[in-house]
């Protein structure tokens, strides 16, 4: 049966993007409001209210499930640590197909860090806005896009990284087919996405001695998760406003090599937002099973990673990568180291 939803998406997004692709990333293509209120120096600065809610609204039932938890800011931490400012694209028809990113603004404005969502189109204009905005205030960066908006978010890295300023976080969400590669200034990075999209199933990779954390997340095996529906998952939308709090807090650099990671998420698989992978020494005895109890994380992630039997015995000394969050100091002094 086909689906005219998703069938008048595509023939409208397709016609949207030979447009900006054949004129460039054009700030003229902006819609009629965004356009007037940059003519009037006014940068929208807060979301709009989340529209009702429709049929292509409704979350997928594998996302409701828990992810492990990722530790919150102690309470202690004095307020000036809650800072940061966050730079939030929709994609094309955003304000029909692209309502997630509005939430998510919301939920991240809410938690206190300063956020904003935009229209793709502007991309250039809001990236000189935040060239100006860390020029007077370094605080953290966030970018977080879907589908053109997350080929905006990796243009809108590229641009700071001319100007030699860093990317603390950088989000794409199933952003479009030829995305570069992630510029060497984003700290960390997440693609969640899904490799059989023709609006989006943009497989972003890490350039050759990146030096970030690199995690990509390939949702194609899902069946509910859409191109349309993507961008409104409530569980991915909780641990990137966990992590966004945490980023003030948290040190980059850790001990130990930071580990590309590249997973397909298998059916009815809840996502777990891994920050990087991490390269552990396998012992006499030790098995896949064996390393995923230790480490506290599911057996997929180490059969998909290593390429190995989930119960044969490891070679004692070999290299396996294990998957981890990084987490703020506080939370990482409290913790007692695991005995290997």
């Amino acid at each position: 049966m086909i689906n005219w939803t998703q069938l008048a998406t595509l023939l409208m997004g397709a016609m949207l993007f030979a447009r900006v692709f054949t004129g460039g990333f054009d700030m003229a293509l902006a819609d009629p409001v965004a356009s007037s209120r940059e003519a009037a120096g006014a940068m929208p600065k807060t979301s709009p209210a989340a529209p009702a809610t429709s049929g292509l609204d409704k979350t997928p039932a594998i996302f409701a499930q828990a992810a492990a938890p990722v530790a919150p800011p102690a309470a202690d931490q004095p307020a000036k640590e809650l800072r940061g400012r966050a730079y939030l694209f929709r994609g094309a028809l955003g304000p029909i197909f692209s309502r997630g990113m509005d939430r998510l603004t919301e939920r991240i404005e809410r938690a206190g860090i300063t956020a904003s969502v935009y229209e793709f189109t502007i991309c250039p204009l809001v990236a000189q806005k935040a060239i100006r905005e860390y020029r007077q205030d370094p605080a953290p960066i966030i970018l977080i896009g879907h589908s053109m908006g997350g080929l905006c978010g990796l243009k809108f890295a590229e641009t700071l990284q001319a100007e030699a300023i860093p990317v603390s976080l950088l989000v794409t969400i199933d952003a479009i087919h030829g995305s570069p590669n992630v510029p060497p200034n984003v700290e960390r990075y997440f693609n969640i996405f899904l490799s059989d999209s023709v609006l989006g199933g943009g497989d972003v990779m890490p350039p050759q001695g990146y030096q970030g954390h690199y995690a990509s997340f390939d949702l194609s095996r899902q069946e509910d998760v859409t191109h349309i529906n993507i961008d409104k998952m409530d569980l991915v939308h909780e641990q990137l406003v966990t992590k966004i709090l945490q980023l003030a807090v948290t040190p980059v650099k850790v001990e130990g090599e930071a580990v590309p990671l590249r997973y397909v998420v298998p059916p009815n698989t809840a996502i777990e937002l891994w920050d990087s992978g991490m390269p552990v020494v396998a012992r006499p005895g030790d098995t896949l099973q064996t390393l995923a109890v230790l480490h506290h994380v599911p057996l997929w992630s180490l059969t998909q990673m290593n390429q190995e039997s989930e119960s044969a015995p490891l070679i004692p000394g070999q290299r396996v990568v294990i998957p981890r969050h990084l987490v703020p100091l506080a939370t990482a002094s409290r913790r007692s180291p695991t005995k290997r």
